[in-house]
């Protein structure tokens, strides 16, 4: 992209002479400026963008878009369309003045998509396992093709536009996570990414606080497919009966993924082998396929039948398929780490939903330990499913652990269920979300050498604190 570009995206018209400089990068974040930046400044009540222009001039940005003056700062003004003698008296680095920097943003990444037409894109999205997911489908790509893909969860109506203006010429295929808290969210995504083919990995229940019901979801999910052309292709989860149900939404063409043979594309023989990946068969047009994959947790099949099927459709054949899911490179969630004392830790510290929460239990019980604990905090936005979930969580803990530590007033509803189920009292211990130091010192006095502890919660808890503080030295 260059500068002329950026003009003609927004205003409709190429400068008559210049314009010709690189835009090297799109950023919301004058830190990340570096030279030839595009900075896109928002306002906002406690940090504005357009604050930090001057920053990212700095730094080597060569255009700011911002949507009030920002003093000092040569200025083309685009709310009344180009003019040719504001470009004359014009020069770099300067601001493109707009109405609305949000809409401009997606404006101009409706540009710049529709610039490249032989660029396919894949749409991901469901309650878990989003990220995962795009980081493996693209790993898998890219094993033949160049591949773009959102940084981190750039996910949303900011991170997916901005992935977009990184789309170069050379770019075959774009895997794109589509975040969702309302219906609408994901229509507004698939009208700037155009997406031919659509991959749906399941429906929970995290975010239904905000969308309001899990049809809310289901409804909300659904504009994926229901956004892709008669030639794209649905990846659905055969598994889950809400996912399958898109089926009749779409005019594309539907391919079913899952554990039962009436799939498309179906897993047989899962097992679990802790810290030492999966193994099972796939299973395609009567070929068995064979896979050990160094993948963590049984769940994880359902990640990689996501990411195979796409190669698949892609028109990848299977010695490909299985060398870019064992590549190794995609950076999943689950860590871990050793304590000072010889435990080890399972960080999966990202987010937690029930569905989540149960999967890596999960993985808890497939991977071998003296003793197994969970430390498990509150998982949020369940709305009126937050008692459920969290009773769901707490039953399947009392099969899996010898110790189980909650962190927070909703994660109570965990323990309770947990004894409930048959732990015993002396094995269940509670803590509160200011009792932090607390909650390490007891889980640092349980663990001894070759013992296994999870801890998992959601973002909004911090529990990243808890393995930071297990990891280091007492």
């Amino acid at each position: 992209m260059r500068v002329a570009d950026v003009i003609h995206g927004l205003s409709g018209a190429f400068p008559p002479q210049g314009g010709q400089e690189p835009i090297t990068a799109a950023v919301i974040d004058s830190r990340q400026a570096v030279p030839g930046s595009l900075f896109i400044a928002f306002p906002g009540s406690r940090v504005d963008g357009h604050d930090f222009v001057a920053d990212a001039f700095a730094r080597g940005a060569r255009l700011a878009l911002v949507q009030r003056e920002v003093p000092d700062c040569p200025t083309l003004d685009l709310r009344r369309g180009f003019e040719a003698a504001a470009w004359a008296r014009f020069h770099l680095p300067g601001c493109l003045r707009v109405e609305n920097t949000l809409a401009a943003l997606h404006t101009l990444a409706a540009y710049w998509r529709n610039r490249l037409p032989d660029l396919r894109v894949v749409g991901i999205t469901g309650s878990v396992g989003k990220t995962s997911t795009k980081e493996l489908t693209a790993q898998v790509l890219a094993q033949r093709y160049r591949v773009l893909k959102n940084p981190g969860n750039y996910n949303n109506e900011i991170g997916l536009p901005l992935t977009l203006l990184h789309a170069r010429p050379e770019h075959q295929w774009a895997v794109l996570e589509m975040g969702f808290y309302v219906p609408g969210d994901i229509a507004k995504l698939c009208a700037l990414a155009r997406p031919v083919m659509g991959v749906v990995t399941n429906i929970g229940l995290v975010h239904a606080e905000r969308a309001g019901s899990q049809q809310a979801i289901v409804e909300g999910k659904a504009e994926l497919v229901e956004a892709l052309p008669p030639e794209g292709a649905a990846v659905l989860n055969f598994d889950d009966p809400l996912v399958r149900g898109m089926a009749a939404r779409t005019r594309a063409r539907v391919f079913f993924y899952g554990l039962s043979p009436e799939a498309d594309l179906w897993a047989s023989d899962v097992e679990g082998l802790g810290l030492d990946g999966i193994r099972f068969v796939f299973h395609y047009r009567g070929e068995a396929v064979p896979a050990h994959l160094p993948l963590l947790g049984r769940h994880a099949v359902h990640l990689a039948l996501r990411a195979a099927a796409v190669g698949l459709l892609a028109g990848l054949d299977w010695p490909t398929v299985l060398r870019g899911l064992q590549a190794g490179e995609a950076q999943l969630r689950v860590m871990t780490v050793t304590t000072p004392q010889g435990a080890l830790v399972i960080d999966d510290t990202y987010n937690a939903a029930p569905q989540s929460v149960l999967a890596a239990l999960n993985l808890l019980a497939d991977v071998q330990g003296r003793r197994k604990m969970a430390v498990l905090g509150d998982m949020l936005e369940l709305g009126p499913y937050e008692r459920q979930g969290h009773e769901k969580v707490g039953l399947r803990a009392a099969e899996v652990v010898d110790a189980l530590v909650t962190f927070g007033p909703r994660a109570r509803i965990i323990a309770q269920a947990a004894r409930q189920a048959g732990l015993a009292p002396d094995q269940v211990a509670e803590f509160d979300a200011d009792e932090v130091d607390a909650l390490i010192a007891h889980v640092r006095a349980w663990l001894g050498p070759d013992d296994v502890v999870l801890v998992k919660g959601s973002r909004g808890m911090r529990m990243e604190r808890i393995v930071a503080a297990l990891e280091a030295s007492a």
